[in-house]
């Protein structure tokens, strides 16, 4: 594959990524800038701390869909090498969106997203760990890092290394995005699904 080819499909799937779709719903809903928000982050999580389960819900659909569109049409045009890349640009945008001085989300919906486009049947393995950790741990934060830790895994286990590489690589980031969220589960100070958030001064973890 071509040098430029790759080059093309990672800046695509950037471009995708990083386009911040709970700033924007959020604004569109006349709810203000989300990251003055809660804990200022533009992902599900804090868009759910607006108090509207349907604009978390069009955010988190949104931030899962730039991820699949981005593989599918990489992949259509230039297969399974291209789409792979396509996955990690935007997996990057959505961590690093440059409309955002590079502040952007932790990941989560746009690795399910990635995930479901190149291995659906993976992709909902995830989800099904994120619901089942989530409902008997009711943390956010801890179901996305055990969901995304077995991923690479079970990629690995149907014989495909190099799905599996990019989810290790992708998982590896999402970690060191959630080191706060660990910090708080190890000293048993993460906030539990549907607890009230602290005050601005001192925010709320974030997991999406």
């Amino acid at each position: 594959m071509a040098l430029s080819g790759l080059l093309i499909a990672l800046a695509f799937g950037y471009l995708l990524g990083s386009i911040p779709f709970g700033l924007i719903i959020t604004r569109l809903a006349g709810k203000g800038d989300i990251r003055k928000i809660g804990s200022g982050n533009i992902g599900t999580t804090n868009v759910l701390r607006t108090g509207s389960k349907k604009l978390a819900a069009l955010t988190l659909l949104g931030d899962a869909l730039k991820g699949t569109v981005a593989v599918l049409v990489a992949g259509l045009y230039g297969g399974t090498e291209l789409a792979l890349v396509a996955g990690l640009g935007a997996f990057l945008g959505h961590l690093f969106p440059v409309w955002l001085k590079f502040k952007g989300g932790k990941g989560v919906a746009t690795y399910l997203g990635i995930l479901l486009g190149l291995a659906w049947p993976i992709g909902l393995a995830f989800a099904a760990i994120w619901i089942a950790m989530a409902f008997v741990f009711r943390f956010s934060s801890l179901s996305a890092l055990a969901a995304s830790l077995v991923s690479p895994f079970l990629l690995l286990a149907i014989g495909d290394l190099n799905k599996a590489i990019l989810f290790g690589l992708l998982s590896l980031m999402l970690w060191v995005k959630h080191h706060e969220n660990i910090g708080r589960l190890l000293t048993g100070k993460e906030s539990r699904i549907g607890q009230k958030s602290a005050p601005a001064a001192a925010p709320p973890p974030e997991t999406v």
